[in-house]
C-alpha cells in the first residue's frame, strides 16, 4: 500500500501554504524603479515553482481531467495568478477561452461488420475479429461499399510515395496495412502515419479499414488494440456544432485482425499470404481492387463538455514589434481519476505531467512581469496559454491554433512546456524541434548562459516533436521548440537517463506521478532545478522577443517545407 505523508487536514494546510507562498512572493517584493531601462534579468524562485506545482498536483483537483470540477479549479487558479502578476487578459472572456467539446462513446448496441464475396457473406465478431471507435460526426453511421486495397495507404511527394497509384477509391472503402513508415525519419514518419485517413478522404473514400499484420502482432497483440480501441473519443466543436477533425464522409472504420481477413482477398488477384510475404521482403504492395463489398454500422452516444484555455499577455514595448507574439504553452489537464486496481490511490495527480510545466510557465510569466515593472519590457508581446485537453489529443491547443485570440500570422514562435522530469540535477537539456528552425541556436545560447549543454534527441524513434501541444501551432507554420531535461546528471553517481526512463515506465500516467510517491522513490522533486529550467525557458523567450528578426524555419526542415510560408524560411 502506498504511504501517505499528510492527513487530509495536513494536505489542506499544505495547499493553503502553497497559495500563500506565491502571494507573498509577489506582494512582498520591493517596489521596482521603473526608470531603470536595463534592469538585471530576474531569477526564478524555487519556492514559487514548488507552490504552484503542489497546488496543481493536489488530490483536491482529482487529476484535472478535461471538463471536470478539478480542472476548472486549476484554470481558476492559473487565471488568478495571471491577474496577481498584472498580465493582460488575452482570452475571449477575460483570461478564459472556453472550448466546447463532444465526447463520443459507442452505445450498448455492438458495431457490426460483414463482407460479401463471390463465395458468400461473412460476419465478423466485434472485439474478436475487429474493433472500432465511436464516431463524433454522427450518432448512427452505416456504410456499404466495394473494397479497394491501398497498400500502406501513404502518400508523400517528399519521399516519393503514392500507395493510391492506379486505383480509384471514390465511394469505396479502403483497406490499408498498418505501418509503412519504417526507414523514414521518425518525426516525418509520425506525421505521415497520422495522415492516412485524411489521404483516403481526399480521394473520396467512404470507409477506412486498417489491417493488423503478423509483424504488428509480435509488437502489440491484437488483444491489446481491442482493449484500448473502443474508448471514448473527443473533438472540439466549431461554431456550427460540427466536430473538428472528424470527416462525416468516412461512415465506417475498423481495425481488423489479419486472422479474420483472408476472405477479403480470396477472390482477388493477390492473396493475403502473398501480400504479407511482400511486406516481409521489404516491398511496398501495389494497390488493387478487391472482389468484395463490406458493410459496417455503429451507434455512438454523445456528451458535450466545456473546458477553458487560460491566456494572459505581457504587451511588448516596441511600437511595431509589439504586434508580434511569442507564445508559451503548457497543458493544464491530466487524466483524472485512476482505474488502476494495483494501487489504493484513486487520483492520477500528474505532478510532472503537467503540473510541473504549468508551474514553470507561471513562474516564467512572473519573471516577465517583474522585468516589465522594472522598466524593461520585451519588445514583442508575450502570450502565456494554459491549454486544456492535451491528453485527449492536443485538442485545446488545436482549438487555439484554429481560433487564435491574436492574428495567427502574428505569432512568431512557440515555446512549449510539457512534463519536465525534475527528479535529478540535469546537466543538459534536449530541445525537440531544434533542427527545424533557428530556435535551436537560441536554445543553445540560453542554456549556455546557465552552463547547461544542449544535447541531441536521445530517443528519436519516439517522434516526440509531433506529440505535444506545440505541434498544433507547427501545423499553422509557426516555429516551435519543446524542452525536456537531458539524460546527463550533475551527480556523477546518478544516471539521469535511467531516472527519466524509470519515471516514464513506472509513474507516467499513473497514480505514482504524485508528490508522496516521487519523494519515496526518487527523493522528491528538485525545485532548485525547476527554477533553473524556468530560467532557461525565460531566456529563450527573451531573445526571441527582443531580436530584430523573427524566428525562421531552416530550408531543409520537412515541416517548414509543408507548413511554412516562404517568408518564414531562411538559409
Amino acid at each position: 500500500m502506498k504511504k501517505r505523508f499528510l492527513s487530509n487536514a495536513g494536505k489542506m494546510t499544505g495547499l493553503a501554504s502553497a497559495v500563500a507562498v506565491v502571494t507573498l512572493l509577489s506582494a512582498c517584493a520591493p517596489e521596482q524603479d521603473t526608470s531603470e531601462v536595463h534592469a538585471p534579468a530576474p531569477a526564478a524562485n524555487p519556492a514559487a515553482v514548488q507552490a504552484h506545482l503542489e497546488f496543481l498536483a493536489s488530490d483536491l483537483l482529482e487529476g484535472r481531467d478535461t471538463g471536470t470540477r478539478g480542472h476548472e479549479i486549476s484554470s481558476h487558479y492559473i487565471a488568478a495568478q495571471f491577474q496577481l502578476m498584472g498580465l493582460e487578459e488575452a482570452g475571449t472572456d477575460g483570461y478564459y477561452q472556453r472550448v466546447s467539446f463532444r465526447s463520443a462513446q459507442l452505445s450498448e448496441q455492438e458495431p457490426t461488420f460483414s463482407v460479401e464475396t463471390a463465395s458468400g457473406t461473412y460476419d465478423f465478431e466485434y472485439r474478436k475479429d475487429f474493433t472500432t471507435g465511436a464516431n463524433t460526426a454522427e450518432e448512427v453511421s452505416e456504410v456499404s461499399a466495394e473494397l479497394v486495397f491501398v497498400g500502406y495507404g501513404l502518400v508523400s511527394e517528399t519521399f516519393g510515395i503514392d500507395d493510391y497509384a492506379g486505383v480509384d477509391v471514390e465511394n469505396k472503402i479502403v483497406i490499408a496495412v498498418s505501418g509503412g513508415t519504417e526507414g523514414l525519419p521518425s518525426e516525418e514518419a509520425a506525421h505521415l502515419g497520422a495522415q492516412k485517413q485524411k489521404q483516403a478522404v481526399a480521394r473520396g473514400a467512404v470507409g477506412f479499414i486498417t489491417l493488423h499484420t503478423p509483424e504488428r502482432e509480435a509488437v502489440r497483440p491484437f488483444e491489446r488494440a481491442v482493449l484500448f480501441g473502443s474508448g471514448p473519443r473527443m473533438r472540439w466543436l466549431d461554431t456550427d456544432g460540427n466536430a473538428h477533425g472528424e470527416d462525416g464522409q468516412l461512415k465506417g472504420s475498423a481495425y481488423l485482425d489479419y486472422r479474420a481477413a483472408e476472405v477479403f482477398f480470396a477472390d482477388s488477384e493477390y492473396s493475403l499470404d502473398s501480400i504479407f510475404a511482400a511486406l516481409e521482403a521489404g516491398e511496398r504492395p501495389a494497390a488493387f481492387e478487391l472482389d468484395a463489398t463490406a458493410t459496417m454500422s455503429r451507434e455512438s452516444v454523445f456528451t458535450e463538455i466545456d473546458s477553458p484555455n487560460v491566456i494572459g499577455m505581457i504587451e511588448g514595448a516596441d511600437p511595431v514589434l509589439k504586434n508580434e507574439y511569442v507564445i508559451y504553452t503548457a497543458h493544464s489537464d491530466h487524466i483524472g481519476l485512476a482505474r488502476d486496481f494495483t494501487t489504493s490511490s484513486k487520483v492520477n495527480n500528474g505532478a510532472l505531467d503537467n503540473a510541473a510545466g504549468v508551474a514553470v510557465m507561471l513562474e516564467t510569466a512572473r519573471m516577465y512581469a517583474e522585468q516589465a515593472a522594472a522598466g524593461n519590457p520585451p519588445r514583442r508581446s508575450i502570450l502565456f496559454a494554459a491549454v486544456t485537453a492535451e491528453e485527449k489529443g492536443l485538442l485545446g491547443a488545436d482549438y487555439f491554433a484554429h481560433n487564435p485570440t491574436v492574428p495567427i500570422e502574428s505569432i512568431v514562435a512557440n515555446v512549449n512546456l510539457d512534463m519536465p522530469v525534475l527528479l535529478y540535477p540535469f546537466a543538459d537539456i534536449v530541445a525537440f524541434g531544434a533542427d527545424h528552425s533557428n530556435l535551436g541556436e537560441i536554445v543553445a545560447r540560453a542554456a549556455g548562459k546557465h552552463d547547461i549543454a544542449l544535447s541531441p534527441d536521445p530517443m528519436p524513434e519516439q517522434a516526440i516533436f509531433t506529440r505535444s501541444d506545440h505541434y498544433t501551432l507547427v501545423r499553422q507554420g509557426i516555429p516551435a521548440v519543446f524542452l525536456m531535461t537531458g539524460f546527463t546528471s550533475q551527480d556523477e553517481d546518478e544516471d539521469g537517463g535511467e531516472v527519466w526512463g524509470r519515471f516514464f515506465a513506472e509513474n507516467y500516467h499513473r497514480p505514482g506521478d504524485d508528490l508522496p510517491t516521487l519523494t519515496e522513490q526518487y527523493g522528491g522533486i528538485r525545485y532548485d532545478f525547476g527554477a533553473l529550467f524556468t530560467d532557461i525557458n525565460f531566456q529563450i523567450g527573451v531573445e526571441i522577443a527582443n531580436a530584430d528578426e523573427a524566428p525562421y524555419w531552416l530550408p531543409d526542415s520537412y515541416f517548414g517545407k509543408i507548413f511554412a510560408s516562404d517568408s518564414t524560411v531562411r538559409d
